[in-house]
């Protein structure tokens, strides 16, 4: 049998977790603290998954007249895991902003009720993205077909837990939820990003939507579209600003498609069309059409519009 040299590995392992822990500790971070764990809000996130849509996304055993038991169930199943991870991440933050003794507990219930009490709406704007991806793409053959085949949904139902999160103060937890389906579908949407009802990905794959976007109600977009940052603000010692405006604002009924680049605090305004592989740095008016002149179609056949929808 080979032997390892397990003792010097691990020795050596050590030396290098506590020079990084030296240099970069927050000043607040106490020893052994925990951080939420991947594992669980993964399972919290299918959980309420079933939650939103029983019958679709819940057990494949479950029959309609017991429908709402087993909503009550999951929910209060993923509610009280969920509050776990809260207070996890409350004390992390009290930690790092050396708040000493304050309410954790009472912080956490609180905000998961919030999040709990938010849920209906959730699903009201999650049944808006899974009409516009229905009736905005002739390929789909029924709105299931969307729910349970279309990443950009996948995507869109992480975001709108996420961005809940968010806005309760737990940024940690709603990083987790977005990164999941980063990884599953190769959507990239932070959770600060404002999106409204009616929000449809079409492929999706490689979108990026920045933190302080803004994005309006039936809006499109296509794969490998990025909502980004034109410039990075610094402080004086060169650290970067955080929390600036700095991403696209797109008003309601923007089309924007495949593979264009649109950066900074730009407002793209009410039906405007922006073509593939266009890169925009700066506003455009209510109802344009913007593409690149040299790959310009105007002879785009009945139907087209030489902007690469299909």
């Amino acid at each position: 049998m080979a032997d390892f040299d397990i003792h010097g590995i691990v020795n050596a392992l050590h030396d290098v977790r506590r020079q990084w822990r030296a240099a970069h500790r927050p000043p607040g971070e106490p020893n052994g603290i925990a951080f939420p764990s991947l594992d669980a809000v993964a399972d919290i996130v299918g959980q309420l998954k079933g939650v939103l849509f029983p019958m679709r996304l819940g057990p494949p055993c479950l029959r309609q007249d017991s429908e709402n038991f087993h909503v009550a169930h999951a929910l209060d199943s993923a509610l009280h895991a969920l509050l776990v991870q809260v207070r996890i991440e409350l004390r992390y933050s009290a930690a790092l902003r050396q708040l000493g003794s304050t309410d954790i507990d009472g912080q956490a219930l609180a905000a998961v009720r919030d999040f709990g009490a938010a849920l209906p709406g959730i699903r009201q704007l999650l049944d808006s993205d899974v009409l516009a991806a229905y009736h905005g793409d002739p390929a789909a053959r029924s709105v299931d077909e969307v729910l349970l085949c279309y990443p950009g949904i996948l995507a869109m139902i992480h975001h709108r837990l996420a961005h809940r999160l968010y806005a309760l103060g737990l940024p940690l937890l709603a990083r987790i939820v977005a990164e999941l389906a980063h990884g599953e579908t190769g959507i990239d949407i932070h959770p600060g990003a404002q999106i409204g009802a009616g929000f449809f990905i079409d492929h999706g794959t490689g979108v990026v939507i920045g933190e302080t976007a803004v994005i309006g109600e039936r809006v499109r977009l296509y794969q490998a579209v990025t909502l980004g940052a034109k410039r990075f603000p610094a402080h004086a010692d060169g650290t970067l600003q955080k929390g600036l405006p700095r991403h696209p604002v797109l008003e309601d009924d923007v089309v924007i498609y495949a593979g264009a680049t649109l950066l900074g605090r730009i407002t793209v305004g009410k039906g405007a069309v922006i073509g593939g592989n266009v890169w925009l740095t700066h506003d455009v008016p209510p109802g344009a059409r913007v593409a690149q002149a040299a790959s310009r179609d105007d002879t785009a056949a009945p139907g087209g519009d030489g902007l690469g929808g299909r």
